[in-house]
């Protein structure tokens, strides 16, 4: 279908009419809107420790060089040559001394100057020829990525919600242990919005349920605004009395979330896993040394959505980040990357396998989950449905999506 014309009409409190999870104009608008109005996270600097390291990111038909540089800083470019548009890195990753595109061997430095272009015109000057850059930010470690043609969203604001709820977890000082990806075939919107509630936890995610405090899940089961009211009333005592013990230790407590109108769609928490667990593991024992720079365990977990494409969870003793990367209408790549403290020794210190077990059986649920989601709303039987009181934050995601995002 074309953007222009007529969709159907959508009801508040109820879900996508059917053409915002299949139609390809759609798709291709919300991907544009996304990288322009949203600071994407892509990865972790301890992805490329050193210079010349690079990887590449996609988005729709966009690909990024993401490197460091001989300065030891982070940049990012298109992966466009200035002559004509060649691709100039084939992998996904690896380490470059020089960008050099393999159709007529332009080169570029690390900076993305151009250094080398045979047999040119003598009024050519390479040096008004530099690779297209990406707008870069670095928070914690975490490279974001904006694709905005002018100026890009405030980054200080973007990130600043987080800086005090974060503060002290040692998010610098941790390096990748293991990431997996999970395509999945399903609309990005369909995967934020299970991503969003947890009125489909009892009955889809046993594994992760045993991890957690029931009340909590009632309440906070998909963080900040995802719960009942009621439940939300019975569990605020027992939140006060963690938060005192956290609080003690030092750590941080605290929790917000966006609404509709907010430019960034944002929430943060602190909640505690269980009683008796300090961490988010099977047995609620540690997976890794404790890479926070507080003195003990306190059994919370830091919950972020930084937007609705990129979500970290952090733990005392390791992290996971979360991107949901749209690949297409009914396409969307759903990538998981565990952190552990930068001096853990895999097999001594950490099992990788033990280490993602938690969230691997939900993710792997939670594909079956979504592709079946996507299947059912592909039929012309279709009608968008209403959201449950446990749905609430869907509710505000679509409104916000609408507002910000949709053609």
């Amino acid at each position: 279908m074309n953007v222009h014309q007529p969709i159907s009409p959508w009801r508040e409190g109820y879900s996508l009419p059917q053409e915002f999870y299949i139609s390809q104009a759609i798709f291709d608008e919300d991907v544009r809107q996304l990288g322009q109005t949203q600071w994407l996270l892509v990865d972790h600097e301890s992805r490329i420790p050193q210079q010349g390291n690079y990887f590449l990111f996609e988005l729709g038909s966009e690909s990024v060089i993401v490197i460091r540089n001989r300065s030891g800083e982070v940049k990012a470019f298109y992966n466009v040559c200035r002559h004509r548009g060649s691709r100039i890195c084939l992998e996904n990753e690896g380490s470059k001394r020089v960008l050099t595109c393999p159709y007529h061997a332009w080169s570029y430095d690390l900076d993305g100057n151009l250094r080398s272009a045979n047999l040119m015109p003598a009024d050519f000057d390479p040096k008004e020829v530099k690779l297209a850059p990406v707008h870069i930010g670095i928070f914690e470690g975490f490279i974001f990525l904006n694709f905005a043609d002018g100026t890009p969203p405030d980054f200080d604001a973007f990130v600043a919600p987080f800086r005090d709820l974060l503060r002290g977890h040692g998010l610098k000082k941790t390096k990748v242990a293991v990431r997996k990806t999970y395509p999945t075939a399903a609309n990005w919107k369909l995967v934020v919005e299970n991503f969003f509630e947890c009125y489909h936890c009892n009955s889809a995610h046993p594994t992760y349920c045993s991890v957690h405090d029931k009340l909590k899940m009632l309440a906070f089961g998909a963080g900040a605004g995802s719960g009942d009211d009621k439940d939300m009333k019975l569990y605020e005592e027992k939140l006060a009395n963690w938060e005192r013990f956290s609080s003690g230790l030092g750590y941080p407590v605290g929790m917000f979330a966006d609404e509709a109108n907010s430019a960034f769609f944002q929430s943060g928490n602190r909640l505690p896993i269980a009683d008796n667990a300090k961490t988010e593991s099977v047995d609620g024992n540690p997976l890794a040394p404790l890479m926070n720079e507080f003195s003990d365990f306190d059994g919370g977990q830091t919950g972020c959505v930084l937007n609705p494409l990129s979500t970290l969870l952090v733990n005392n003793d390791h992290a996971i980040f979360f991107h949901f990367i749209p690949k297409g209408p009914r396409s969307t790549d759903v990538e998981a990357v565990w952190l552990v403290g930068e001096d853990a020794v895999e097999g001594a210190d950490y099992d990788p396998a033990n280490l993602m077990k938690v969230w691997d059986v939900t993710l792997t649920e939670d594909k079956t989950i979504t592709e079946n989601n996507q299947l059912g709303v592909n039929s012309r039987q279709y009608r968008s449905g209403r959201y449950s009181t446990q749905e609430r934050r869907i509710a505000e995601f679509v409104q916000w999506y609408l507002d910000k995002i949709a053609p």
